[in-house]
């Protein structure tokens, strides 16, 4: 037997994780820079994004989880007899891989006979969510450890974010954009275009307006399966979205509409989660894209 964890980046849903049965150690947040709560079980994540959209002059940040943190996840799993599959944000966001590391190391001489492997999932938020989910199914599918963990390590790399913002406010303030192009952004009241592969943030573009932004992540969504010859039905798809969930399911029924007409006999089902505080803090209260992620069964 063994157990599915991930951190609070995969950002999934309760029902999920009780549907999978999966354990989540959770990020903290913090809006006045000394108290910090854990997301989700002292601040929801609807509360967070309104606090943002009623303070704009404020800039939340989050910490990853403490390695005393993954200890006593950790140790509860092993102590029920079970082995550990644990995967983690990307460490070129966070170390939170390594607190989980440095629990593992910790822990295996107490615990000689049980397996924990710390998977870095090289992606975060809905799309961690994605590759967390297919770890989930195998279990479910019956497929054994050693299995799970190469598969999952294979399809990693498939993983895909294509998404903008509301501005670039927050991308400058958390480090992920250059300033200059920040300045010039704020002047001219563009909106970026970014994609997001091995672990990091790269600009597709600009675009004027929210609408023709979202459209643009369609497009590009679009354009990637087609340039590279690949069919969306072999993929799980995800829309992620921020403060607001109408916009979100709006969005995620454009590409679906999109999707069955470009790609005649898909009818795959789309995912739609929030995404949560870890990524939240960088991209400001109104992110909105598409994850997708090749399925493993393939």
């Amino acid at each position: 037997m063994y157990q599915i964890i991930s951190d609070g980046s995969c950002d999934l849903e309760q029902a999920i994780i009780e549907k999978y049965n999966l354990q989540v150690v959770p990020f903290y947040i913090t809006i006045d820079g000394q108290h910090y709560q854990k997301e989700k079980e002292d601040i929801h994540v609807h509360d967070f994004y309104q606090y943002m959209v009623d303070h704009k002059e404020v800039f939340p940040k989050t910490s990853m989880p403490s390695i005393e943190d993954y200890i006593k996840v950790f140790t509860n799993v092993l102590n029920q007899q079970q082995d550990i599959i644990c995967i983690c944000i990307t460490t070129k966001f966070s170390g939170s891989y390594n607190s989980a590391m440095n629990a593992k190391q910790m822990l295996e001489e107490q615990y000689p006979n049980q397996k924990i492997t710390v998977i870095d999932a090289t992606v975060n938020t809905v799309l961690q969510g994605l590759l967390v989910i297919e770890a989930a199914q195998m279990k479910e599918a019956g497929y054994t450890y050693e299995d799970v963990v190469s598969k999952i390590e294979e399809i990693k790399s498939t993983g895909r974010i294509f998404f903008t913002v509301g501005n670039f406010e927050y991308l400058i303030h958390g480090g992920r954009i250059g300033k200059v192009a920040g300045v010039a952004a704020k002047t001219l009241g563009i909106r970026p275009l970014i994609v997001l592969h091995d672990g990091e943030i790269f600009a597709m573009g600009v675009t004027r307006g929210r609408e023709k932004s979202k459209k643009k992540v369609l497009d590009y969504t679009i354009k990637y399966f087609k340039d590279n010859h690949l069919s969306p039905s072999d993929y799980r798809l995800c829309v992620g979205y921020g403060y607001d969930r109408e916009e979100g399911e709006k969005f995620k029924e454009s590409l679906n509409n999109l999707l069955m007409q470009e790609f005649p006999g898909f009818h795959e089902p789309i995912l739609i989660q929030q995404i949560g505080a870890t990524i939240g803090v960088h991209t400001g209260p109104y992110p909105i894209g598409v994850g997708i992620l090749k399925k493993y069964d393939l």
